[in-house]
C-alpha cells in the first residue's frame, strides 16, 4: 500500500454552488482524498477545514500551488495548509473526558461567547464545534465539549446557567449520548 501523507487544508471564499466540487475535484487530481472535514456558510462566505492526505509528501506552499494548479479550482479561494506530524489514525482517543452537548439561546449581547469561552478554558473544558448565529432579536449558541470527568455535570450547569441569566440567555448542557438519543432522527415516523 502506498503511502500517504496528512494535511489540515483551510478554505474560504464567497459563497456559490459547487465549490465542494470543485474542491474534491482537484484534490482527486492529486490522488488525494478528505478524511474528514466541517463546513459551514456564514454570511455568504463558504468555510471549509478538513483533513486530507495525499501520495506525495509535499511543503504546504507546493500543495497550494498543485491545488491551484487543477482545473476544477480557481484563485478566487484563500487557502491554507499545514502538515500533521501525526497521522490521525494514530492519535489515542481521549479517555478522561466525556462528551457534552452546550446549547444557549435568547437575547443576549455580544459578550456571550467571550462568557461562555472563558468559563470553559478556566475549568479545562475543551470546544471542539461551535456554531453562533445572531438575529435582530435572538442569539444561539451550540457547542460540542469535552469536559474532564472529574467534574460534576450538575456544579458546571449551575454555573453555566447563572451565566446564562446574566447575559439574557437560557442555558442547557447535556451528556452527548441524552442529546443523541433525544434528538435523533429516524425513519421510523
Amino acid at each position: 500500500m502506498p503511502a500517504s501523507y496528512c494535511y489540515v487544508l483551510n478554505v474560504l471564499t464567497k459563497d456559490h454552488p459547487g465549490i465542494i466540487a470543485a474542491l474534491s475535484s482537484a484534490l482527486g487530481g492529486l490522488g488525494g482524498k478528505v478524511l474528514s472535514c466541517s463546513q459551514t456558510v456564514l454570511h455568504g462566505y463558504f468555510t471549509f477545514i478538513s483533513i486530507i492526505s495525499v501520495p506525495e509528501n509535499d511543503d504546504p506552499e507546493t500543495l497550494i500551488r498543485k491545488l491551484r494548479q487543477q482545473e476544477f479550482f480557481g484563485n478566487d479561494y484563500l487557502i491554507s495548509v499545514a502538515k500533521m506530524e501525526v497521522s490521525p489514525v494514530s492519535q489515542a482517543p481521549k479517555s478522561r473526558t466525556d462528551g457534552f452537548v452546550l446549547t444557549a439561546s435568547g437575547t443576549g449581547d455580544t459578550a456571550v461567547v467571550q462568557r461562555f469561552s472563558r468559563y470553559l478554558a478556566d475549568h479545562d473544558i475543551n470546544i471542539i464545534d461551535l456554531f453562533c448565529d445572531r438575529t435582530e432579536t435572538d442569539f444561539v449558541l451550540i457547542g460540542q465539549l469535552e469536559v474532564p470527568r472529574h467534574y460534576d455535570p450538575q456544579v458546571l450547569q449551575d454555573d453555566l446557567e447563572e451565566i446564562g441569566r446574566e447575559l439574557g440567555m437560557t442555558i442547557r448542557m447535556q451528556h452527548r449520548n441524552i442529546f443523541d438519543a433525544t434528538n435523533r432522527i429516524t425513519g421510523d415516523w
